[in-house]
């Protein structure tokens, strides 16, 4: 099965810039460019969690030290979303850094030429998804062992793909059956539970975003519509969307997905 792209959306008006990002990104990722902040704003509506976008962060204006109040308003919009910014980065710009970073840029990607293809290429591949980063850094984590957290983020990667758990047991260079063994041994989920985890995870992050409507997560995550989200949570969480998101969704989820591995970890814990 051939390995589905992610969706790497670019809003940048240098020509050179462009190709160069094109050449180093056509092995994982599907190039699409947008015209304008509100067309971004439109695009990440529907996109999927697996999205990566990357902005000159000055696109519209005429400066090159006051960043686009746009880019503000769609990192407030959409603060689940894994933006990167390309700039050149002179020292004078150490600053600009900093204001990037408080509003949640997550990596900065430098245009310069000497900017190799190999390097562009590898800054793209190793951008994770921010809920990852959010779920590994929680204090509930700690208990995750080093086999258990090299599934996850493998069971991670491959929803982010859209594929199911065979896709799961191949990335890991697993049978089926061996790949259930290592969950059973690792204290996690079978692979199908573990990947509708995954889901749902994505799924609680992109509700947290304001910008995002319930239909529209849904559809993000690859389902037809919030009919089918709903039906998908409720499979292990006896929450609708709606009550999901008044709740803080992706701490929710977060909490029920660490008490099941709790639950998973130490199966008398429940019954005392």
């Amino acid at each position: 099965m051939q390995e589905q792209r992610r969706p790497l959306l670019l809003l940048h008006s240098d020509r050179k810039f462009t190709r160069r990002i094109r050449d180093a990104s056509s092995d994982r990722f599907s190039l699409s460019r947008v015209r304008d902040w509100p067309e971004l704003r439109t695009t990440l509506e529907s996109a999927p969690p697996a999205a990566l976008v990357l902005v000159d962060p000055f696109y519209g204006t005429r400066s090159k030290v006051t960043p686009s109040a746009e880019l503000q308003e769609i990192l407030e919009s959409f603060p689940s979303s894994t933006v990167l910014a390309a700039i050149q980065s002179p020292p004078s710009h150490h600053h600009v850094f900093w204001k990037l970073g408080e509003w949640g840029i997550s990596e900065i990607v430098q245009t310069d030429d000497d900017a190799s293809e190999v390097a562009l290429r590898r800054r793209l591949r190793e951008t994770r998804a921010q809920p990852l980063r959010r779920l590994l850094a929680s204090e509930q984590s700690y208990r995750l062992t080093g086999r258990a957290r090299t599934i996850l983020d493998a069971a991670v990667e491959t929803v982010m793909r859209g594929e199911h758990p065979r896709a799961l047991a191949r990335t890991l260079g697993f049978s089926p059956s061996t790949l259930l063994r290592w969950c059973e041994r690792s204290q996690l989920p079978t692979p199908r539970r573990l990947l509708l985890w995954m889901r749902i995870l994505f799924a609680s992050a992109l509700l947290d975003d304001p910008g995002h409507s319930v239909s529209s997560v849904g559809k993000a995550c690859g389902y037809s519509g919030d009919q089918a989200l709903r039906r998908a949570i409720r499979a292990i969480l006896p929450y609708t969307p709606s009550e999901l998101r008044e709740m803080g969704a992706f701490e929710t989820v977060s909490e029920a997905f660490f008490a099941e591995l709790d639950r998973l970890h130490d199966p008398q814990a429940e019954k005392r």
